[in-house]
């Protein structure tokens, strides 16, 4: 695959990765994931998700870590799952619309096979999420403590690039201000040597 195939390739990919992510961020799904996995593709072809990346991941990190502290959380986000699998089966069989429905049977279970299909993959990727979640933070305040080093390494990772940077600004205004002097200094020169060459 040539290099331009390659890069229409990762940013589609990486595009769509995000903005499902986006939309998982409002819908079922694990959102965070999601738009951490299209910022990290994006950032193989652009400076600005490069600069994302990282703080989506300790942000998901951190929610990962956050629902898995106490039993009550972890026993909601197993019955929210479990409500969503619930919902995705009865998609999936699609009955027909009850008596009560008062809009057009076309409204009832609308998008059929393919919602319910989805709701069961998010809920199935929701509960890999759930477990992964508990193996590595539930209980262990050494796992919550690498998220703060990261967290701070990353914040201070930006801290020297803004010094940098603004050392980098600072340098070129004293090199423009030299530049301004020099040329303020040869045009009096100019000046004075017009000036006596003047009859």
């Amino acid at each position: 695959m040539n290099a331009a195939a390659k890069r229409i390739v990762l940013e589609t990919l990486g595009w769509v990765v995000l903005v499902a992510g986006v939309l998982m961020l409002l819908l079922p799904g694990p959102g965070l994931l999601g738009t951490f996995a299209g910022l990290a593709i994006l950032s193989t072809q652009y400076e600005w998700a490069r600069r994302w990346t990282m703080p989506v991941k300790i942000r998901a990190l951190r929610g990962a870590a956050e629902s898995v502290e106490t039993i009550p959380r972890i026993a909601l986000t197993l019955l929210i799952t479990a409500g969503l699998i619930a919902v995705g089966v009865v998609w999936l069989i699609s009955p027909p619309p009850p008596g009560w429905w008062p809009l057009d049977d076309a409204w009832w279970l609308f998008g059929g096979r393919p919602v319910a299909i989805t709701m069961l993959a998010s809920s199935a990727i929701a509960i890999g999420l759930i477990v992964w979640s508990i193996v590595r933070f539930h209980g262990k305040p050494e796992a919550r403590a690498w998220i703060d080093r990261v967290e701070a390494h990353y914040r201070a990772s930006v801290a020297q690039h803004e010094r940098r940077e603004a050392r980098e600004e600072t340098e070129q205004a004293r090199e423009a201000t030299e530049r301004a002097r020099e040329a303020d200094r040869r045009a009096d020169l100019s000046e004075r040597s017009a000036r006596s060459e003047a009859p």
